[in-house]
Formats: C-alpha cells, structure tokens, sequence
C-alpha cells in the first residue's frame, strides 16, 4: 500500500502528540511492508508566524496532493487580539472548507480500564460506543451574513442548511450504520429552529431508502441530557454542525478525557483526520500532553483512507493494551489510584509502538501456522 500523507502538526501540543502519531503510522508501515510518504505542513499559528497566513497556499496545494491529511491542533493566545478570520483557528476552517469533507465521524468510546476517570457510575458508561455523524461545513459556522459591529455593540451569525448538504451526510450516517446497530439518532432543534425543521424531513425522507434501519429524532437539549444518563441507547448519532461541536466534546465525559477522542472528516477531495482536543498551549512542550486521541485519528486514516482495517483494528488494540496495563499521561490519571503509572507523551508513544509490535507479530504467527 502506497500512502502520502500531509502532516499538518500545527501549535501547542500538535507537534508532541503528531509525533507520536507517525511514529506508529512509520511502525504499521514497516511490519506491513506499506510505503508511506509523510509531508510536513505549516498551518495555524505556526503559519502566522512563517508566513503571515494561518493557512498558506503552498499547504493547501499540497494537501490537495496527498492521499490524506493528519492534523495535530491549531490555536494560540499570543494571536487572539487578531480579526477571527486571521487567526490560526481560521485555517482550520478554511482547510475543512477547501478539502472538501463534510462528514465529520467522531468516536465515543468507554474504554473499562478508563471507567474511574468518568464521573458517571459504570453501569452507565459500560460498553458504550457511540459513532458521531457530524456535518461540517454548514451552519452557523460558515453561514452568512456575520459580523461584529463594535460601534453598535452586535454581532450575528446565520445558520443556514440546504437540502442536498443534510441529504448527503445523512447518507453517510446510514451506511455507517448499516455496518453497526442499526440505529441512527438524528439531532436537532426542530420545535423552535426553521433549519432543523429542514433537517428532519430531510433526514426522514433519506431514512425510507434504508428500511433496515431504526431512525430516531432527539431534540438536541434533551439529547445532552441522554448522552449523561442512557448513553448506551445510541450507536450512530447524526447532526449538524454547532450540536454536533458541543455534544461530542460533552460526550468526553464517558471516556474519561477530551484527550481520548479521535475523529475523521469524510466526503472530500481529501479526508482530514484531527484529534478532538485543542492546543493546549499552556501544556506545550512539558510532556503532559495525552497522544492517544490522536494515535487512534490515524488508525481512523487507515480505515477509511487506505482500507486497512487490520492495521487500524491493531492500533486501536494496542491503546487498549496500554491502559489496561494502568499507563496513564497527566490528563486520565487519577490521584494514587492503583496500579496506574505516570508517563510522558513520548512514553505513552513508545508503549503504543511496543504493545502494536506484539499485536501484529502474534497476527502473524497466527497466519504462519
């Protein structure tokens, strides 16, 4: 398999944690015989900085020249008295817009050796998966008109969705799946907002296509509600932009740490894949940083950009070995708790690519025989 990959590592704890991230991607390539090519790109504060845009033609001619893109984090305080269109968050949203992917997948899993860093009772968070179905380039997010009139002290924002943009994603979300439970829970706020109204019929006329899955609508309040006290009852959640924001960053709760969350953005000219979490500048460069949300992003790039779901499913593996060892970055640790040991970014990287190691090499011996 031959993949060129766009490293955009970005500020913060982007570096630290991409690091990481192709390390294991160089190990899967190495025990699989694959040939990959990574591209070191600037975007965000980084790119401010370098090149006075916080997203640079010359990244995004590039990027439009890989196979897929892997992203670190963007942001920077040191940029905030910037207009937002010039500030390193704006590259994210410009990359977003201009790949062209609109489905956002965001994974929400309780992996049990993390169940102490919940604050839910087990039995609430136990055997939770919950597949997130985000759409991403619509909404309040991208609609216009918007502003900030200073002189008059306003500011507005437009949601806005067409028909063919939620048809689309809500394509997705069933085929997906499809290939789960069966159930899709759509979001949105259809008893006060016209554009959710929008968004239900369309999702409803889009689910007669697919009569082997169960369809379900949930207000997006309540649905905040739900992913705290019934996890469980939800396998693929579908919904749009700003709901879909908010209620996968809530939905860290149930893992243990925003840390924790991978995610892919489907449907373009190239799939970008991005940990959830943000920068975290005031943690950068001390090794604290937790690399696993962004070690499992590129198993999700493996999946869905290369179709290796074994070395994707052996990564994933391999993470779970680790916590279940009782490894613990700064962030899912939890006070003196037992048989838990501290470890830096990089260490938890080396424990990743040990126990990856081992997985494949018991795969393969299995395959000799």
């Amino acid at each position: 398999m031959r993949l060129k990959i766009a490293i955009l590592a970005g500020d913060g704890i982007g570096p630290e944690v991409t690091n990481e991230a192709v390390n294991i991607l160089k190990a899967v390539a190495e025990f699989g015989g694959h040939d990959f090519t990574f591209v070191p790109l600037l975007i965000g504060g980084v790119a401010i900085t370098a090149t006075g845009s916080p997203l640079p033609t010359a990244t995004l001619d590039a990027c439009l020249e890989c196979d897929a893109a892997l992203m670190g984090a963007v942001g920077d305080n040191k940029f905030n008295e910037l207009t937002p269109d010039k500030r390193p968050e704006a590259g994210l949203l410009q990359i977003r817009q201009a790949l062209g992917g609109f489905a956002n997948l965001r994974p929400s899993i309780a992996f049990p050796a993390l169940a102490i860093n919940s604050p839910l009772r087990p039995e609430i968070t136990e055997g939770v998966n919950i597949l997130f179905v985000r759409e991403l380039l619509g909404g309040l997010y991208f609609g216009s008109p918007r502003a900030w009139d200073k002189a008059k002290g306003e500011a507005w924002n437009t949601m806005r969705y067409n028909k063919a943009e939620v048809t689309r994603v809500a394509r997705v979300a069933f085929e997906l799946a499809r290939k789960r439970s069966k159930k899709v829970t759509s979001v949105d706020k259809a008893n006060v907002l016209e554009v959710s109204q929008l968004w239900r019929a369309t999702v409803t006329e889009v689910a007669k296509d697919y009569p082997d899955v169960t369809l379900e609508h949930q207000l997006v309040d309540s649905m905040a509600m739900h992913l705290m006290n019934i996890p469980r009852n939800f396998d693929v959640v579908l919904t749009e932009n700003l709901f879909g924001d908010i209620l996968t960053d809530e939905s860290a709760v149930i893992t243990g740490s925003l840390g924790m969350l991978p995610s892919a953005t489907l449907g373009g000219t190239v799939n970008l894949y991005e940990p959830v979490h943000g920068s975290a500048p005031d943690i950068a460069g001390t090794g604290k940083a937790n690399p696993l949300g962004t070690i499992l992003t590129a198993a999700m790039l493996l999946r869905h950009s290369a179709n290796l779901e074994q070395d994707a499913a052996a990564i994933e593996s391999a993470v779970n070995k680790v916590l279940a060892a009782g490894h613990r970055t700064a962030d899912i640790a939890r006070g003196n708790a037992a048989g838990q040991h501290l470890v830096s970014t990089s260490e938890m990287g080396k424990l990743v690519h040990q126990a990856l190691a081992e997985i494949i090499d018991q795969r393969q011996s299995m395959h000799a025989v």
